[in-house]
């Protein structure tokens, strides 16, 4: 069951990628570009965790994740820098 949900969670994110991806591709926004990253690098992230260890609590996967959410907090920084 667990393989399962993280199999989804996998492809909503890979979903959600493709989604600022096409934004990105029309509009060439950074800020578009970094959520796609963004979201692809925490889909290969669940990917790994079940494929390759099981267990959410290797310290290798909390890094990803500061990687993944780090990306989101420096589109919304650069988006908003461009504003003032």
């Amino acid at each position: 069951m667990d393989e399962m949900l993280m199999g989804a969670i996998a492809v909503a994110s890979l979903v959600a990628g493709l989604f600022f991806f096409r934004f990105w591709r029309s509009s060439r926004d950074t800020f578009f570009l970094f959520f796609a990253l963004s979201f692809w690098i925490e889909a290969a992230n669940r990917v790994a965790l079940t494929v390759l260890f099981g267990s959410e609590f290797e310290p290798v996967f909390y890094l990803v994740r500061i990687v993944a959410y780090g990306l989101i907090v420096v589109a919304i920084l650069q988006k908003n820098r461009k504003r003032s």
